[in-house]
């Protein structure tokens, strides 16, 4: 197996300009590239929706070596429902703790030092109140699931990851693909998994040819293939192959090619202003109000 990374999550966002705020302001991160779209994703990026929809990548730096966020807004929806799935993400950022100190956003001492503020939507982030680390600041994302022996086994035995810690009596487990990389840690929640419908996806790059491999294996183990091996066409970018999985408590998993990711995955320097753009463009909330409506919950 040669090497693999972790890449991104992506989280379905009710609410575009409050989201913005929290992520560039609060927690100090960059908009690596904005991109709008007429209608839904093929391998379903934006959830099972096929109108008009936008997706924001941010983070503290580029791709290629930060795992990042993957902000989805599709413009009729206003709001999703949150599950117990997707549990949090630590990251390391005393600079985060003071924005949010200031912004007078809601903070909660969890333990000591560590500080968790909640994202437009409700997804959590848990940040420690110590200097940003030169290298990537974000150290794990943490997903519920029911059965922790179960969930190590397919992560590690099926996606090759390795196992870092392994804590019985807390129910938790550390995995990841390299130790410079965000890792992933599994999460026993007491019964079953509900992913609402605000259910995001965890992203890795591996070598392209390795792709084939992975699909014929979630087959030869009966698993569950969401999407199986498609090419994705981004105009002007790099054509990447995906396969989309699911683990045995249905997080969605996706696969991509590294080398032609890494082209499409490019720091565009006027991300910012296309969001910006995009946002002042968008009257959709103005629309819905006209007509006395809300926009639709997920």
């Amino acid at each position: 197996m040669g090497a693999r990374r972790a890449l991104h999550f992506v989280f379905k966002v009710g609410d575009r300009g409050r989201s913005a705020r929290f992520y560039r302001e609060l927690l100090g991160m960059s908009v690596l590239r904005h991109e709008e779209f007429a209608e839904g994703c093929k391998a379903s990026c934006n959830g099972p929706y096929d109108g008009k929809w936008s997706k924001t990548m941010v983070g503290y730096g580029p791709e290629d070596n930060h795992f990042v966020a993957e902000l989805t807004y599709n413009y009729g929806i206003g709001e999703y429902r949150l599950g117990n799935d997707f549990l949090g993400i630590t990251l390391v950022s005393s600079q985060a703790v003071s924005n949010a100190k200031k912004m007078g956003w809601p903070l909660k001492e969890v333990t000591t030092g560590v500080f968790e503020a909640e994202a437009p939507g409700g997804y959590k982030f848990y940040l420690e109140d110590k200097e940003q680390l030169k290298q990537d600041p974000v150290l794990k994302v943490t997903l519920g699931v029911s059965d922790l022996q179960k969930s190590v086994n397919y992560w590690s035995d099926l996606l090759g990851m390795k196992i870092y810690e392994k804590d019985e009596e807390k129910q938790r487990a550390l995995l990841g693909y390299a130790d410079n990389q965000c890792k992933l840690e599994l999460k026993a929640v007491g019964g079953a998994v509900d992913h609402g419908t605000a259910f995001g996806r965890i992203a890795f790059s591996c070598a392209k040819e390795e792709l084939p491999n992975i699909e014929a294996l979630m087959k030869k183990e009966n698993q569950k293939i969401l999407t199986p091996l498609v090419s994705l066409d981004t105009p002007g970018k790099a054509t990447v192959q995906v396969i989309i999985l699911a683990d045995p408590d249905g997080h969605e998993i996706c696969f991509v090619g590294d080398e032609a990711f890494r082209d499409l995955s490019k720091v565009d320097p006027n991300g910012n202003k296309l969001l910006d753009d995009a946002m002042a463009a968008d009257n959709s909330d103005k629309w819905f109000a006209a007509q006395k409506m809300k926009k639709a919950s997920a």
